[in-house]
């Protein structure tokens, strides 16, 4: 393997570890910061609870914690991610408030998208695979949920935001300990998820878990019957989302490693392979990309509860659900039957983030600037916007298809079956389109895929539904009902599974 591979900006600390395994050094680093941390998660519920430690013992062994995962990890270059978070915080206690969102928001993310030019030049698309723009994205994410929450808690009167921008607004102005355990602590520091800042400080003073339960009337006994209920563990969720993470490493391992991604470009196979093997290869090597996506995030999500956090409340048969910071459902994203769907259940928490900041305020074009943040958010490779600017007219595309004929598929169980099968096939067929760009990075790449797939057909045909669908509006009337979206982490009945949700206008 090329000696660049066991190159990290970080600890050097673990490269025999690195060599030994044959993995790169920074993805070594990442494993480790984050096993370390689910172990330290288990440590800080049970004995730096609510009940043995004041919040702001817990607020600054989490702050430590996670600072010190971003040197281990990143080196000097840690540095840029604690200035914007300093540089934000002034902003924050200083700034006017009906302000301060705009000035959080254009200093976050030109900050970060000056931190991603950069990255383009130096490491000329060899970037490491984890590398200190990560943390840096989810830190540009929480500076701006908190900033326009602020805003809204201060700034407007209570009639003019939505019921869920009441549930978050904030009141008072965080504190400096506040405001650094919200964005740098060891739970999320490396790949997130971004929460709420009320939920976070819910969880840091105590609040977190008897909250939801007193939302579940029927286990409650007496007046003060959840005072002397003990709080449900996490330890089953957690174990399950570890099984989880053993099985994306496995398959990582043994089918990720023999369908990479850049063969689909390869000049041998676009000339000499037969169209429909090309589309069965990007069907499958797409497929076997995402594993590494589920572990991280599912490994993020156990590492948050591990520690007491990610409570949702108790579900429709009275069991604890531990899905309120969940950033996927693996089930929902492999048996989608339309895009809206795939993208509701694919890294939850950033969509959620999009609509807080972005779809919710747009005066209009909303779905366009959404998918244009959400290119920009994830940085400045070509192969970013090609996949986000082709998302809005397949969404468009495919919300018409939708809303004007599903409803004719209703009455019969077989034609229903035969409507699924059909819409998860274009759906994946759209994937394999959409997101394939996205993989290969560079312009380059990405045309000589386009071209390979008769790209200009795909767009064609989606162009064309959308234009007949202006000219004939749907059957239905009650399908044109806009339903909005909906925040996951609004009430404690969430359970990370938005499939079943009717957003239709979440993306990412």
């Amino acid at each position: 393997m090329d000696d660049s591979a066991f190159k990290t900006t970080g600890s050097q600390w673990l490269l025999p570890v690195s060599e030994y395994l044959g993995f790169p050094l920074d993805q070594v680093n990442f494993l480790a910061c984050q096993l370390f941390a689910l172990a330290v998660a288990f440590w800080f519920r049970l004995y730096l609870s609510p009940h043995h430690a004041n919040p702001l013992v817990r607020h600054a062994v989490a702050t430590l914690l996670g600072i010190a995962f971003l040197i281990f990890c990143f080196g000097w270059f840690s540095a840029h991610i604690l200035m914007v978070v300093a540089v934000n915080y002034l902003i924050t206690v200083k700034a006017d408030i009906s302000s301060v969102h705009r000035y959080s928001m254009v200093i976050a993310m030109g900050y970060l998208t000056v931190c991603q030019v950069s990255r383009v030049i130096i490491f000329n698309y060899g970037i490491l695979s984890t590398d200190f723009s990560g943390p840096l994205m989810i830190v540009t994410q929480k500076i701006t949920t908190l900033a326009f929450q602020l805003h809204d808690g201060i700034s407007k009167k209570s009639e003019q935001l939505t019921p869920q921008q009441k549930l978050h607004a904030i009141t008072v102005r965080p504190s400096l300990i506040e405001y650094l355990s919200y964005n740098l602590n060891f739970l999320s520091v490396l790949v997130g998820p971004c929460s709420n800042y009320k939920d976070y400080i819910d969880f840091i003073e105590g609040r977190h878990i008897s909250q939801r339960l007193q939302q579940h009337v029927g286990i409650c006994n007496g007046q003060n019957g959840y005072d002397k209920t003990p709080d449900p563990s996490p330890l089953t969720a957690v174990c399950h989302k570890l099984l989880v993470c053993c099985g994306c490493m496995l398959f990582f391992l043994t089918v990720t490693r023999s369908l990479p991604i850049m063969y689909n470009v390869d000049p041998h196979f676009v000339s000499h392979a037969p169209f429909l093997t090309r589309l069965a290869y990007a069907f499958f090597s797409i497929q076997a990309a995402r594993p590494k996506f589920y572990f991280a995030w599912t490994l993020a999500d156990a590492v948050n509860n591990a520690a007491g956090y990610g409570f949702s409340g108790m579900d429709e048969h009275g069991k604890p659900s531990w899905d309120l910071v969940c950033n996927l459902n693996i089930f929902g994203i492999e048996t989608a039957t339309s895009f809206k769907t795939f993208i509701d259940n694919w890294n939850i928490r950033t969509g959620i983030w999009l609509k807080i900041v972005c779809y919710d305020r747009a005066p209009k074009h909303r779905l366009a600037l959404t998918f244009i943040l959400s290119a920009l958010w994830h940085g400045v490779y070509p192969g970013y916007y090609f996949t986000f600017i082709t998302a809005i007219p397949i969404t468009i595309a495919a919300r018409a298809i939708r809303r004007s004929i599903r409803h004719r598929f209703l009455d019969s169980r077989g034609l229903k079956l035969f409507y699924d099968i059909l819409t998860w096939a274009a759906t994946q067929l759209a994937i394999c389109y959409t997101v394939m760009p996205f993989l290969l990075l560079a312009v380059d790449s990405t045309l000589v895929y386009y071209r390979s797939m008769y790209f200009h057909m795909h767009i064609i045909s989606i162009l064309s539904v959308i234009a007949l669908h202006h000219k004939h509006k749907p059957r239905d009337p009650t399908a044109t009902t806009k339903t909005p979206p909906s925040s996951s982490s609004s009430s404690c009945s969430h359970q990370c599974q938005p499939v079943h949700s009717n957003n239709n206008d979440k993306v990412d």
